[in-house]
């Protein structure tokens, strides 16, 4: 799936005037390509992600998917939060199948999908367990899961790690990378995480503050299949070296010397 942006602009009405979320912003996404977006609290990310889903819509400018314009709610996507929104009374299984019931997809299919994609994060064996018995890693697989069973052409991700210990995120990190490489599936992956970028992405869009725009577009060129040990390579430090540069650039960051 490809996605456009051309000189997108989402403007809301606040009670001391106009605020500009996103400012004139345009960005071409490749079918299969892992794009991150970093940037400072308030910045839009998540507004053009829900621009992205046809949840929102843009004040100016136009947003296309696969060359049709965003007018309604998408549904070939798979959508994950920072809070992983599991139905407590469900069992991991019937939270994962909750996504067949929606569509009305074929149950027994879609049970065997739901268990592939449980194994494939580990979590073969937790079919039966309740939300509440698994850790707060568990739960954001489970929701992964849940947004992969119907095979989206596209995955939107809204910091979906940031509550994480770094133990926790390191191996998520690894198993949605692996995710998306063999369903060769489109992400656009919102983080406040340089390093979480800069390790999952293909791509990584530097946000100004509001009114927020692009300020710079890094390409990150490591191998497709990563590793932690990638994380200790001179290449991975020049890369979130640079992203802290565009913010000391614009002012997101700054030392102060005594």
């Amino acid at each position: 799936m490809t996605i456009s942006l051309d000189k997108v602009t989402k403007t809301y009405r606040g009670r001391k005037g106009d605020i500009v979320a996103l400012d004139e912003t345009s960005l071409f996404i490749g079918d299969g390509e892992f794009v991150s977006i970093v940037g400072p609290s308030g910045c839009g990310k998540s507004t053009l992600l829900m621009m992205l889903a046809g949840l929102e819509t843009a004040t100016s400018g136009t947003l296309t998917v696969n060359g049709r314009k965003i007018d309604r709610p998408q549904t070939d996507l798979g959508f994950v939060f920072q809070q992983d929104v599991l139905l407590a009374w469900r069992t991991v299984l019937q939270n994962v199948m909750l996504q067949a019931q929606i569509r009305r997809l074929d149950p027994r299919q879609s049970e065997a999908r739901a268990r592939e994609l449980l194994a494939m994060v580990g979590l073969d064996g937790c079919e039966q367990m309740y939300p509440h018995e698994l850790s707060g890693g568990m739960r954001q697989r489970v929701s992964i899961c849940r947004a992969l069973l119907h095979r989206p052409s596209l995955l939107l991700m809204d910091e979906p790690f940031g509550a994480l210990d770094a133990i926790t995120r390191d191996q998520l990190h690894i198993d949605l990378k692996r995710l998306c490489e063999e369903m060769k599936i489109t992400t656009v992956f919102v983080t406040h995480s340089i390093e979480e970028a800069v390790f999952l992405s293909d791509r990584v869009v530097v946000m100004t503050p509001r009114p927020s725009t692009i300020k710079e577009i890094i390409t990150i060129d490591l191998p497709g299949v990563r590793k932690l040990s990638l994380k200790t390579e001179p290449a991975f430090g020049r890369y979130t070296s640079e992203a802290l540069m565009v913010f000391e650039r614009t002012g997101v960051i700054h030392e102060t010397t005594h």
